[in-house]
């Protein structure tokens, strides 16, 4: 069979490529065509457009970049219709791929699977309308998603979650000690504090410094940055002081070192939870008093981080837009180093989520899934 896929971010790309590799597995005739990442090509197939191309965020980053943003989604159209692939498969990214769903829907039968599901239960709810429009089954991977389109009459699929999966197989291989670990990357002896910025330029720019700032107070602990595929080392040193180290395509070992971690709200707060590292959650922006306004009175969800939406309360701390100051940065982060009640409690609180999350497997459940439901279409075996 033929797969196009579609990511937009780094996520997307990691757990896109897992999908892929367990796809092949159950299609041994697998073909792969996609807008995504190094880690989608190194799974094989043609990769079309790198998602660093279009990953802007942002009301004025977007407005900026409006024409290659639509040139981009022009070509994308073009190229599934070009190829014709036996099945479209969305990745998250729902401003681009709800729209690439509508066109596919309307133009071809291509079937339409979106796995990781737009967070319609956070903003934009009246987007269910495309999704049962447009969408032909849609893969959960928060346990919670499956009573809010129950809600709206739309069975989905949950899976489990992929950032279980990821984890656990780093975790097995990983032997690296700390001491290896720091000597490998030039690092001190000193306890590792994990700061992990985002992966898209203007989060980077809104937090990090902010980050930095709050950690001046703390010379007990080394602070060190986990760069983001596709950003440059050039970029971050506008942003970093000179006791900072930056070290790249690391992340799960630096959180496997990591005593406690200053996360930027995304997949990145749960995979710190999944290695048992008590967090702050840090998200500034520079709307700050629009951003808590909209958050208290329009956003559907008390919470940002998935950690906390999974949970349904507050497991980790959350400073958001205008509460993201450096006093509260430091005021959080004192509570979650080693000796504090709040990181007891914290990592407690992550062994209840693990629960909550369940097995490893989830790329296994949504590929085995995707190919019955191919199988079923086309009536014929895909092994």
């Amino acid at each position: 069979m033929k797969y196009y896929l579609i990511v937009g971010e780094a996520s997307g790309d990691l757990h896109a490529s897992n999908l892929m590799k367990a796809l092949q597995e159950k299609d041994s005739k697998a073909e792969f065509r996609f807008f995504g990442g190094d880690l989608m090509a190194a799974a094989g197939g043609s990769l079309v457009k790198h998602y660093k191309d279009m990953a802007y965020m942002g009301f004025i980053p977007v407005l900026l970049h409006l024409r290659t943003i639509f040139r981009n989604m022009d070509f994308c159209k073009k190229d599934i219709v070009q190829w014709n692939p036996d099945a479209l498969i969305l990745v998250d990214y729902p401003g681009f791929n709800l729209k690439i769903a509508e066109y596919i829907k309307a133009h071809t039968n291509i079937p339409i699977f979106y796995y990781i599901s737009p967070k319609i239960w956070a903003w934009k709810e009246y987007r269910i309308k495309n999704i049962k429009r447009d969408v032909d089954e849609l893969f959960s991977i928060l346990p919670f998603e499956v009573d809010f389109f129950k809600k709206h009459n739309y069975p989905i699929h949950y899976v489990g979650n992929p950032c279980v999966d990821a984890v656990h197989c780093f975790k097995q291989e990983y032997t690296e000690s700390f001491e290896e670990f720091t000597l490998r990357n030039g690092l001190g002896k000193k306890p590792i504090i994990a700061l992990l910025a985002g992966s898209r330029k203007q989060e980077i720019k809104d937090n990090l410094q902010r980050m930095i700032q709050a950690s001046r107070n703390y010379t007990e602990y080394q602070f060190v940055i986990a760069g983001a595929p596709g950003i440059s080392p050039e970029f971050y040193k506008a942003y970093m002081g000179t006791d900072t180290k930056i070290i790249f395509g690391q992340t799960y070992s630096l959180l496997s070192h990591a005593t406690a971690a200053l996360v930027t709200s995304g997949t990145a707060t749960l995979e710190t939870a999944l290695f048992r590292v008590p967090q702050v959650v840090c998200y500034y922006t520079a709307a700050g008093q629009l951003v808590s306004f909209l958050r208290r009175h329009i956003l559907k969800v008390k919470y940002i981080s998935l950690v906390n939406l999974i949970a349904g309360r507050e497991v980790v701390a959350e400073l958001v837009a205008d509460g993201m100051t450096v006093e509260n940065v430091k005021q959080q982060l004192e509570a979650i180093l080693p000796g504090q009640m709040t990181r007891e409690k914290m990592l407690q609180d992550y062994d209840a989520l693990i629960k909550i999350l369940g097995q490893e497997g989830a790329s296994e459940r949504a590929a085995g899934k995707i190919v019955e439901l191919l199988s079923q279409k086309y009536n014929r075996s895909l092994q």
